[in-house]
Formats: C-alpha cells, structure tokens, sequence
C-alpha cells in the first residue's frame, strides 16, 4: 500500500438534506402537489367507487329476481284453469277436516257433496244465461259460494239462477233420503234432512240467499220482509254464523233498494218481468218451499233431542 494515499471515510450528508422526500424515510406520505390529485386516487374516491360497486351489484341481483318473479307469474297465469281446481278441491278438504270435528268425517264429506250439489245448480244455470262462473269455493260453517261476473241479463234471469240451485240441492237431499229409505241408514237420513234444511234455509226471501234474487223477479219489497225474519231468528237463536249473515243481508238490501230508488232506465229494464213470468217464478218458488219441508218431515231422525250426528 503506497503512503502517500490516505483512507478518507464519507462524510454524513447534512441534517438539513434528510427531507421527507429522501430515500431515507420510506414510511412518509409524499406530499400531493397539485398534479398528484389525478395521478392516483384518494381514499374518498376508493371508497365511493366501491359503494358504487356495491350498489351497481345489488341492483343487478334485484332485477335477477324481479325477471324471475315475472317468469314466475307468467307460469302461473298459463296454471290458473288447474289452479281453480285446486282452490276448489282445497276448501272442500278444509271444510270436511272442519266438519269432522264436531260431526265425524262420513257426515262431513256427505255434507259437503250436498253443498257441491246446490251449487252447481247456480253454475248450471248460469252457463245456460252465457254467464261464465267459478267451481265452488266452500268456506266452513258458512257454505260455499261461486263467483261470477253477473247473474244474468234481467231479473228473470237473476230468479232463474237463484232458485236452480235449490232445485238441483233438493234433488240431492231426496236421494240420499231414498237412499236411507232403501239401506235404513241413518247416515243418509240425516244428510237428507240437513240438505232439506240448507236448501229451504236458502229460499228466506232476502238477497243475498237465494230466496232473495227469487223476488227479484217477483216482489222486491219481500226483501225487507225477509231481513226481519232473519232478524228475529237472531233474536230467537243467537248465533254469529245468522248473525254475520243478517249483517250482509241488511248491507246488500240497502244497496238494491238504492239502486232501484234511483229509477234510471236500466234499472226499469232489469226489473221488468211479465206476469206471466211472475207467476211462474212464484210457483217454483212456494213449490219448493212445500217440498223441502215435507222432505224435513219424512227425515225426521234428527228432529229428536239430544241426538249426535256422530252416532249416524
């Protein structure tokens, strides 16, 4: 090693170069100059992009559902024929299971097929008047009723509707009456009395029974000596089963009776039926009044007190 070199070590650079900008200091945050705002992104703008992400996201699964909840519908409108038959099969089921609870399962399905019957007859009729109608929809404890968009062109047609459910229910009671007639069975004695007293319950001559859409064609103002009939069966026999029908009785009475108050030509057109028509509608009408209590006469087994219909 020559003598003349000497080993000078680095000198440390000033304190004052170390600026946060050195090398030397990695961990620091560089300053944001003016141009740095749109080299990179802040957090702010991390932060709204991915809410924006998230929301763009859910939207997307949104509509994903809605696309399938229409699909969805469509299905079931293409279903809906099968799907009345359903509806009615359902209820009917439910009214059975309900029935069965205080009558015992035979006098429920027996009971229910009777109310299958009467109202069938309104479906009956109400094709025959070019009135498309429901299946029979039963509600327990209450019957069953079918919908439709009318109930016929005039009240002839009305009356027609009206009383072709009892006609057909009276047919059914009577035969499970020759029925129990011919096998002395008390099970069918007693479904025939129970389907002479619906159908003849059903001729009170107040809307919206049967009874009622009767007189439309015959006398209106029957209407409201049926509502007090019913009325003092409520007070007679307490029961809310009357008492719900009553309040329906009363509120479509009304509105007849408002309608026909209001006199407009297509009201005179809707209740003008001949005489001869009258009379016809009034003699089916007191002609099955006579025959369903005679039939409540001949099945008489549940007329007795104290008797169950679980022992049928």
């Amino acid at each position: 090693m020559d003598s003349s070199e000497t080993y000078a070590p680095p000198s440390p650079a000033p304190i004052a170069a170390r600026t946060p900008s050195s090398p030397q200091s990695p961990a620091a945050d560089p300053p944001a100059g003016p141009h740095d705002a749109f080299s990179e992104p802040s957090r702010t703008t991390r932060a709204a992009r991915t809410t924006r992400g998230r929301i763009s996201g859910a939207l997307a699964a949104a509509g994903a559902l809605i696309i399938k909840f229409f699909s969805a519908i469509k299905g079931l409108v293409l279903l809906l024929p099968k799907l009345k038959v359903l509806t009615s099969a359902g209820t009917a089921l439910v009214s059975v299971a309900a029935y069965s609870l205080w009558w015992g399962w035979r006098f429920a399905v027996g009971l229910v097929l009777l109310l299958f019957v009467h109202e069938m007859g309104h479906v009956i009729q109400l094709r025959r008047e070019g009135v498309r109608a429901s299946a029979p929809m039963f509600i327990p404890f209450l019957g069953a009723v079918i919908s439709a968009k009318s109930l016929g062109k005039d009240a002839l047609a009305e009356a027609r509707v009206g009383l072709a459910g009892p006609v057909l229910g009276s047919l059914g009671a009577a035969g499970c009456l020759a029925v129990a007639e011919a096998t002395d069975s008390d099970l069918f004695r007693a479904l025939a009395y129970i389907g002479f007293l619906i159908n003849l319950f059903n001729l009170l001559p107040v809307v919206p029974l049967d009874g009622g859409r009767a007189m439309a064609a015959m006398a209106p103002w029957m209407w409201f000596a049926g509502l007090g009939g019913l009325v003092a069966l409520v007070l007679v026999v307490p029961n809310p089963i009357l008492l719900l029908i009553v309040l329906f009785a009363g509120l479509e009475t009304y509105r007849r009776w408002q309608q026909r108050k209001a006199r407009s030509l297509a009201q005179a057109a809707y209740y003008r039926v001949s005489p001869r028509n009258r009379l016809i509608v009034g003699a089916v009408y007191l002609g099955l009044i006579a025959a369903l209590a005679l039939g409540m006469h001949e099945a008489h087994i549940l007329s007795s007190a104290g008797h169950s219909f679980r022992s049928v």
